[in-house]
Protein backbone atom coordinates (compact mmCIF):
# COMPACT_ATOMS: atom_id res chain seq x y z
CA UNK A 1 0.00 0.00 0.00
CA UNK A 2 2.43 2.77 -1.32
CA UNK A 3 0.15 5.89 0.29
CA UNK A 4 0.77 4.05 4.01
CA UNK A 5 4.72 4.18 2.94
CA UNK A 6 4.50 7.37 1.76
CA UNK A 7 2.27 8.81 5.19
CA UNK A 8 5.03 7.08 7.39
CA UNK A 9 8.21 8.25 5.57
CA UNK A 10 7.19 12.23 5.14
CA UNK A 11 4.69 13.17 8.40
CA UNK A 12 5.95 13.86 11.32
CA UNK A 13 5.18 11.32 14.12
CA UNK A 14 2.84 14.42 15.65
CA UNK A 15 0.95 14.81 12.86
CA UNK A 16 0.46 11.08 12.25
CA UNK A 17 -0.73 10.97 15.60
CA UNK A 18 -3.86 13.69 14.84
CA UNK A 19 -4.79 11.80 11.42
CA UNK A 20 -4.50 8.65 12.81
CA UNK A 21 -8.43 8.68 13.75
CA UNK A 22 -9.63 9.95 10.40
CA UNK A 23 -6.98 6.90 8.65
CA UNK A 24 -8.05 3.98 10.80
CA UNK A 25 -11.65 4.74 10.42
CA UNK A 26 -11.77 4.46 6.40
CA UNK A 27 -8.88 1.45 6.60
CA UNK A 28 -10.76 -0.32 9.60
CA UNK A 29 -13.75 -0.42 6.88
CA UNK A 30 -11.89 -1.34 3.08
CA UNK A 31 -10.10 -4.20 4.92
CA UNK A 32 -12.75 -5.82 7.10
CA UNK A 33 -12.32 -9.26 6.67
CA UNK A 34 -11.80 -12.78 8.67
CA UNK A 35 -8.58 -13.63 7.86
CA UNK A 36 -6.65 -11.58 10.42
CA UNK A 37 -7.73 -10.88 14.22
CA UNK A 38 -6.39 -7.89 15.98
CA UNK A 39 -6.24 -9.05 19.78
CA UNK A 40 -6.02 -5.41 20.81
CA UNK A 41 -8.83 -3.81 19.22
CA UNK A 42 -10.56 -7.39 18.76
CA UNK A 43 -10.89 -6.51 14.76
CA UNK A 44 -11.27 -8.90 12.27
CA UNK A 45 -9.69 -8.18 8.58
CA UNK A 46 -8.81 -9.43 5.58
CA UNK A 47 -5.47 -8.41 5.65
CA UNK A 48 -2.59 -6.49 7.93
CA UNK A 49 -0.90 -3.25 6.15
CA UNK A 50 2.48 -3.39 5.14
CA UNK A 51 4.93 -1.23 7.65
CA UNK A 52 8.29 -1.05 8.42
CA UNK A 53 11.52 1.49 8.53
CA UNK A 54 14.25 -1.21 8.93
CA UNK A 55 12.53 -3.58 6.47
CA UNK A 56 9.23 -2.67 4.82
CA UNK A 57 6.95 -5.85 4.13
CA UNK A 58 3.55 -6.63 4.46
CA UNK A 59 1.16 -8.08 7.00
CA UNK A 60 2.03 -6.04 10.04
CA UNK A 61 -0.12 -2.64 10.70
CA UNK A 62 -3.48 -3.21 12.27
CA UNK A 63 -6.12 -1.70 9.95
CA UNK A 64 -8.09 -0.63 13.38
CA UNK A 65 -5.92 0.16 15.77
CA UNK A 66 -2.04 0.48 13.79
CA UNK A 67 -0.71 -2.50 16.10
CA UNK A 68 2.57 -3.19 14.84
CA UNK A 69 3.55 -7.34 15.49
CA UNK A 70 4.93 -6.76 19.14
CA UNK A 71 2.18 -4.04 20.47
CA UNK A 72 -0.61 -7.26 19.66
CA UNK A 73 2.67 -9.52 21.41
CA UNK A 74 2.69 -7.36 24.56
CA UNK A 75 -0.84 -6.71 24.71
CA UNK A 76 -0.84 -10.61 24.97
CA UNK A 77 1.23 -10.49 27.78
CA UNK A 78 -0.45 -7.79 29.44
CA UNK A 79 -4.14 -9.53 29.12
CA UNK A 80 -2.41 -12.56 30.32
CA UNK A 81 0.07 -12.27 33.08
CA UNK A 82 -0.49 -8.85 34.54
CA UNK A 83 -2.98 -7.18 36.42
CA UNK A 84 -2.79 -4.15 34.62
CA UNK A 85 -6.34 -4.44 33.40
CA UNK A 86 -8.13 -5.31 36.71
CA UNK A 87 -6.42 -3.94 39.81
CA UNK A 88 -6.31 -0.81 40.81
CA UNK A 89 -2.79 0.68 40.09
CA UNK A 90 -1.10 3.96 39.02
CA UNK A 91 0.65 3.56 35.59
CA UNK A 92 2.93 5.88 33.60
CA UNK A 93 2.86 5.28 29.59
CA UNK A 94 6.15 7.21 28.14
CA UNK A 95 5.48 8.08 24.18
CA UNK A 96 1.62 6.57 24.47
CA UNK A 97 1.60 3.59 21.59
CA UNK A 98 -2.58 4.54 20.26
CA UNK A 99 -3.43 0.86 20.19
CA UNK A 100 -2.64 1.32 24.38
CA UNK A 101 -3.89 4.41 24.96
CA UNK A 102 -7.04 3.88 23.05
CA UNK A 103 -8.07 0.83 25.98
CA UNK A 104 -6.07 2.23 28.44
CA UNK A 105 -7.42 5.05 28.82
CA UNK A 106 -10.91 3.71 29.07
CA UNK A 107 -10.00 1.31 32.02
CA UNK A 108 -11.49 2.72 35.38
CA UNK A 109 -9.25 1.08 37.24
CA UNK A 110 -6.24 2.87 36.42
CA UNK A 111 -4.82 6.18 37.23
CA UNK A 112 -3.58 6.72 33.44
CA UNK A 113 -0.73 9.42 33.12
CA UNK A 114 0.76 9.82 29.63
CA UNK A 115 4.13 11.69 28.95
CA UNK A 116 6.15 12.86 26.24
CA UNK A 117 8.02 16.15 24.92
CA UNK A 118 5.58 16.27 21.82
CA UNK A 119 3.06 13.80 21.72
CA UNK A 120 -0.61 15.48 21.66
CA UNK A 121 -1.31 12.12 23.81
CA UNK A 122 0.42 13.30 26.62
CA UNK A 123 -0.83 14.92 29.98
CA UNK A 124 2.74 15.68 31.34
CA UNK A 125 5.40 17.21 28.54
CA UNK A 126 8.44 15.65 30.21
CA UNK A 127 12.23 14.79 29.06
CA UNK A 128 12.79 11.27 30.29
CA UNK A 129 16.12 12.07 32.24
CA UNK A 130 14.33 14.67 34.50
CA UNK A 131 10.60 13.24 35.73
CA UNK A 132 8.92 15.23 37.49
CA UNK A 133 7.55 12.48 39.72
CA UNK A 134 7.84 11.77 43.12
CA UNK A 135 10.06 8.60 44.05
CA UNK A 136 8.12 5.08 43.63
CA UNK A 137 5.03 7.02 42.22
CA UNK A 138 3.32 4.22 39.53
CA UNK A 139 2.92 0.35 40.13
CA UNK A 140 3.83 0.05 36.18
CA UNK A 141 5.60 2.18 34.07
CA UNK A 142 5.61 1.60 29.89
CA UNK A 143 8.17 2.81 27.92
CA UNK A 144 8.72 0.87 24.74
CA UNK A 145 11.07 2.30 21.55
CA UNK A 146 12.33 5.38 23.51
CA UNK A 147 15.73 4.70 24.93
CA UNK A 148 17.61 4.12 21.43
CA UNK A 149 16.31 7.51 20.96
CA UNK A 150 18.03 8.89 24.48
CA UNK A 151 21.99 9.74 24.50
CA UNK A 152 22.21 9.93 28.37
CA UNK A 153 20.01 6.11 28.19
CA UNK A 154 21.34 5.35 31.66
CA UNK A 155 20.03 8.73 33.56
CA UNK A 156 16.60 7.44 32.06
CA UNK A 157 16.77 4.30 33.16
CA UNK A 158 18.31 5.60 36.83
CA UNK A 159 14.71 7.66 36.19
CA UNK A 160 12.35 4.76 35.55
CA UNK A 161 13.72 3.42 38.25
CA UNK A 162 13.34 5.85 41.02
CA UNK A 163 9.69 6.49 40.01
CA UNK A 164 8.91 2.92 39.93
CA UNK A 165 7.18 1.36 43.09
CA UNK A 166 9.12 -1.03 44.65
CA UNK A 167 8.01 -4.70 43.22
CA UNK A 168 6.36 -2.95 40.41
CA UNK A 169 6.68 -3.92 37.01
CA UNK A 170 8.61 -1.48 33.82
CA UNK A 171 7.92 -2.75 30.77
CA UNK A 172 11.32 -1.28 28.29
CA UNK A 173 10.90 -2.69 25.11
CA UNK A 174 13.94 -1.56 22.51
CA UNK A 175 15.36 -2.54 19.06
CA UNK A 176 17.49 -5.26 20.36
CA UNK A 177 19.95 -7.24 18.16
CA UNK A 178 20.17 -10.31 19.96
CA UNK A 179 23.03 -11.37 17.65
CA UNK A 180 25.09 -8.91 19.17
CA UNK A 181 27.01 -9.61 22.79
CA UNK A 182 27.64 -5.14 23.42
CA UNK A 183 25.39 -2.16 22.34
CA UNK A 184 26.78 -0.36 19.16
CA UNK A 185 27.52 2.88 19.95
CA UNK A 186 30.16 5.19 17.99
CA UNK A 187 30.39 9.01 17.87
CA UNK A 188 31.65 8.84 14.30
CA UNK A 189 28.02 7.61 13.28
CA UNK A 190 26.46 10.93 13.42
CA UNK A 191 24.42 11.73 10.38
CA UNK A 192 20.52 10.05 9.35
CA UNK A 193 21.64 7.54 6.65
CA UNK A 194 24.72 6.59 8.82
CA UNK A 195 22.52 5.42 12.14
CA UNK A 196 19.67 4.06 9.63
CA UNK A 197 22.79 1.87 8.33
CA UNK A 198 24.25 1.16 11.74
CA UNK A 199 21.36 1.71 14.55
CA UNK A 200 18.45 0.70 12.06
CA UNK A 201 16.68 3.87 12.02
CA UNK A 202 17.31 7.66 11.34
CA UNK A 203 17.23 8.94 14.75
CA UNK A 204 18.25 5.99 16.98
CA UNK A 205 21.54 7.09 18.99
CA UNK A 206 22.38 3.05 19.41
CA UNK A 207 21.23 -0.40 18.73
CA UNK A 208 21.20 -2.50 21.71
CA UNK A 209 23.03 -5.67 21.80
CA UNK A 210 22.47 -8.53 23.94
CA UNK A 211 24.33 -6.49 27.12
CA UNK A 212 21.12 -4.43 27.35
CA UNK A 213 19.82 -6.74 30.54
CA UNK A 214 23.16 -5.89 31.94
CA UNK A 215 22.43 -2.36 31.96
CA UNK A 216 18.99 -2.42 33.34
CA UNK A 217 20.53 -5.25 35.88
CA UNK A 218 23.40 -2.23 36.74
CA UNK A 219 20.44 0.21 37.83
CA UNK A 220 18.69 -2.19 39.96
CA UNK A 221 16.52 -3.78 37.79
CA UNK A 222 15.51 -7.82 37.57
CA UNK A 223 14.81 -8.78 34.56
CA UNK A 224 11.39 -11.02 34.05
CA UNK A 225 11.63 -11.30 29.86
CA UNK A 226 8.91 -13.44 28.84
CA UNK A 227 8.29 -15.71 25.83
CA UNK A 228 4.43 -15.69 25.72
CA UNK A 229 4.51 -16.83 21.80
CA UNK A 230 5.32 -19.91 22.79
CA UNK A 231 2.27 -20.17 24.17
CA UNK A 232 -0.12 -20.37 20.53
CA UNK A 233 -0.01 -22.35 17.54
CA UNK A 234 1.60 -21.46 13.98
CA UNK A 235 -2.17 -20.43 12.60
CA UNK A 236 -2.46 -18.33 15.92
CA UNK A 237 0.97 -16.45 15.53
CA UNK A 238 -0.48 -15.30 12.11
CA UNK A 239 -3.62 -14.66 12.03
CA UNK A 240 -2.55 -12.49 14.98
CA UNK A 241 0.29 -11.64 13.11
CA UNK A 242 2.57 -11.82 16.29
CA UNK A 243 6.50 -11.65 16.42
CA UNK A 244 8.53 -14.72 18.14
CA UNK A 245 10.28 -12.48 20.24
CA UNK A 246 11.64 -12.25 24.06
CA UNK A 247 9.43 -9.46 25.48
CA UNK A 248 11.82 -6.83 27.92
CA UNK A 249 10.02 -6.97 31.14
CA UNK A 250 12.17 -5.83 34.33
CA UNK A 251 11.18 -5.38 38.20
CA UNK A 252 12.03 -3.24 40.97
CA UNK A 253 12.95 -5.44 43.40
CA UNK A 254 10.30 -5.77 46.96
CA UNK A 255 12.45 -3.55 49.71
CA UNK A 256 13.53 -5.57 52.08
CA UNK A 257 11.48 -6.87 54.92
CA UNK A 258 8.70 -6.38 53.04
Amino acid sequence: MKITKFIAGKISRKYLIKLSKIYCFFTSIIYRGGSYYCPICKGSFRKFLPYGAKNWRDGRLCPGCLSLERHRLLWLYIEKKTDILVENQKILHIAPEQCFYKVFRKSHNLKYITADLESPLADVKMDIIHMPFENESFDKIICNHVLEHITDDKKAMQEIYRTLKSGGLAILEVPLDFNREVTLEDEAINTPDLRKKHYWAHDHVRLYGRDYLEKLTQTGFIPVCDEIFTEFDEKEIKRMGLIKKKLLIFKKPEKSGV
